[in-house]
Order: C-alpha cells, then structure tokens, then sequence
C-alpha cells in the first residue's frame, strides 16, 4: 500500500484523512498543517500520495503542490477543499494534481481518488 502526507490546517480534517486511509491499508508518513511545512516533509520522506488541503495560512495547497510538482513531475497529489472552489480546483488539475475531493467527504470518495491517483 501507499506511504501518505497529509496536508490540511485543521486536526481534525488531517484525523479524518488519516482514518479513511489507513482503513484500506495505506501507511500515513507524515503530517503537515501549512504548504511550507508540507515541502519540507515531501523533501525528506518522498511519499507515494499527498492529500492537500487548498486553504492554509503561510502558504495555501496550490503554491505548495506546484513547489513539489517543480521539484519532482511524478509526485501525486490530491486535493481536498471546501465547495466553492471550482476556479482554484481547475488551476490545480492543469498544474498535474490528480483528483480532488470536497469536504466533507464520505471516507469512499477518499480512498478512490487515492486508487485512481496511485494507480
């Protein structure tokens, strides 16, 4: 199964993350509340997926994907944000992230987009 990053600011999104795919058997390497963090972490642990929230203070999910999508074009990369975000969701599918899902999200629209993104 695949090693995962799990970017968002809110704990309790990142736990919810964290549940839905470790259920399936994926092994969580890392979490980060902000992109800058986030950068760090891909640097050092070279996961297989990222999930990635879009709204965060110091730097938001799009900057931080496209740093790692620069920094290596095979990284996979899933989105998770809030309804209303469809402009900034287009942006990230033409820079190379993979799927999206909107919060909140059933556990199974999760883990298919990490199939879909890992297969």
């Amino acid at each position: 199964m695949a090693r995962v990053l799990i970017v968002d600011d809110a704990k309790f999104m990142r736990t919810l993350v964290r549940e839905a795919l470790e259920s399936v058997g994926h092994e969580i390497v890392g979490e980060a509340e902000n992109g800058n963090v986030a950068i760090e972490l891909y640097k050092q642990l070279h996961p297989d997926l990222i999930t990635m929230d879009i709204t965060m203070r110091e730097k938001d999910g799009l900057d931080a994907a496209r740093e790692i999508l620069a920094l290596d074009g095979s990284a996979r990369v899933i989105m998770v944000t809030a309804l209303g975000q469809e402009d900034l969701l287009a942006r990230a599918i033409k820079m190379g992230v993979k799927d999206f899902v909107v919060k909140p999200f059933p556990p199974e629209r999760l883990q298919a987009a990490a199939k879909k993104a890992l297969s």
